[in-house]
This record gives structure tokens, sequence and C-alpha cells, in this order.
């Protein structure tokens, strides 16, 4: 569950972070491969936050 809820907020976020670059004039293109790039990253660092710790 707490990765569904990390990955909302990540996606919320990179939403706004696409929306005030389009608004600021940038090329679709650069948003489409920056957008890419910070999902990727925040799948990484949400299975990293949510992962299990090892009882051992």
């Amino acid at each position: 569950m707490s990765f569904a809820l990390y990955m909302l907020g990540f996606l919320i976020f990179l939403g706004g972070i696409a929306w005030g670059a389009a608004v600021a004039g940038v090329p679709h293109l650069y948003i489409g491969i920056g957008a890419l790039i910070l999902l990727g990253i925040g799948i990484f660092s949400a299975v990293g936050r949510t992962r299990s710790k090892d009882p051992s």
C-alpha cells in the first residue's frame, strides 16, 4: 500500500513539473524525455523505500 501512495504522490509531482515546463515553453520532446527519466528514478526510489527489511 505504501508503494502505491509513494507512486501516486510522485506522479502528481511529475505532472506538475511537466505542466510547468509546458507552460514555460519547453518542447514536448524534452518534456517527454525528462518525464521518462524522472519516472524511472521515482520507481527505483519507491522500491528502495518501501522494500521490507530482511529479518536477519
